[in-house]
């Protein structure tokens, strides 16, 4: 038997659980996010297949979504306790398969590590165990690691599943764009296309002092073993413990004083340290994100004195941070976020840029 690496991805997850609790919506286009006004500011956290036909994914303005909407549509607004419990029932029930180890990776996927003769009927005993305990569907990636299972995924969706490895992966993925591989986004595509790197293909013959040069020791090594599609292959169940804890704001007004500024990073920062106190871990790093209307968004970051356990010192550096913003120009969203020490119990093994040891 050998070693695999299942990705379990939930199809659609959002909106298949807003249409399992509303039958009635079933076979239309339903898009979730902000609270369900598509004329106020904010972006859609997942649409159903229905509406994808029509252009609409997530991260989209919902005042988009609604242009590109039938009149069928239906908007939802984002029921995180919802998807919290959906999301525990999946879980529990991929857990109780035999043989397996679980690692979360997020409210609707998780790997699955294995050892099998017969990966594709572990894949197929998780969609039973899903659609029984939920009625839910997941699409299923199988890999010899956790890069070519998390790309497999998508050859399967929805509600099937696809191997991809060592022996398929140029003959699957050689030709395609850079940007179909994960942890590629955008920015990092044309960065390489700068450097005649188009192709996954194209990006594992690339040489690699080339890409430290471009993208640092770290990260430029990694991009080059992602393009022949090496990544970690231990599926790990250690409890995942943020760096971090965040709150942001998208205004349905812009702001345009320095007061309203003001107000709100005060806000934001004392919410954000708020979440650190209730874990009773000191926070060591405040950043601030800011969106200036239209649409261009920039963070700053500052390393504090010292770890502190002192709300007002923290709200005092998101302010300072504020204090570098364009005063002449109206502000759209802002956030803050605040980066903690981490417990002397954590798990300390290096990870990037997905979650997994490498």
């Amino acid at each position: 038997m050998a070693d695999w690496v299942l990705h379990v991805d939930m199809d659609q997850f959002i909106a298949a659980v807003e249409v399992l609790r509303r039958p009635e919506l079933a076979g239309l286009p339903v898009i979730v996010g902000g609270r369900g006004d598509p004329t106020e500011r904010a972006v859609v956290s997942t649409a159903s297949y229905e509406a994808r036909a029509f252009g609409i994914g997530s991260g989209m303005p919902l005042k988009i979504a609604a242009r590109k909407a039938p009149d069928d549509a239906v908007f939802l607004p984002v029921d995180h306790e919802a998807y919290e419990a959906a999301s525990h029932e999946v879980m529990t029930a991929l857990r109780s398969l035999p043989g397996v180890v679980l690692e979360v990776i997020g409210w609707d996927e998780c790997f699955l590590g294995v050892e099998s003769d017969d990966p594709e009927q572990v894949a197929r005993d998780a969609q039973t165990a899903v659609r029984d305990a939920t009625g839910l569907h997941c699409s299923v990636g199988i890999g010899d690691n956790k890069v070519r299972a998390k790309i497999a995924t998508e050859f399967g969706k929805p509600r099937g599943m696809f191997r991809l490895t060592a022996a398929n992966w140029f003959a699957v993925m050689g030709e395609k764009p850079t940007r179909d591989l994960w942890g590629v986004g955008p920015k990092v595509q044309k960065r390489l296309a700068t450097h005649g790197i188009d192709t996954v293909r194209q990006l594992a013959d690339a040489d690699q002092q080339e890409l430290v040069a471009e993208f640092g020791p770290r990260m430029g090594i990694w991009y080059r073993d992602l393009g022949a599609g090496i990544g970690p292959a231990i599926v790990d169940d250690t409890p995942w413990v943020a760096r971090s804890h965040s709150r942001e704001t998208t205004f349905q007004r812009n702001l345009t004083t320095a007061e309203e500024v003001e107000v709100a990073i005060r806000e934001l920062a004392a919410s954000a340290f708020d979440d650190c106190a209730a874990e009773e871990r000191a926070v060591v790093r405040v950043h601030l994100k800011v969106r200036y209307a239209p649409f261009e968004t920039k963070t700053f970051g500052r390393k504090l004195a010292e770890p502190t356990l002192d709300r007002d010192q923290v709200v005092a550096a998101a302010l300072e941070l504020g204090g570098t913003l364009d005063r002449d120009r109206e502000v759209r969203l802002l956030g803050v976020r605040a980066e903690m020490t981490m417990p002397d119990d954590a798990d300390t093994a290096e990870r990037t840029p997905v979650r997994g040891r490498i």
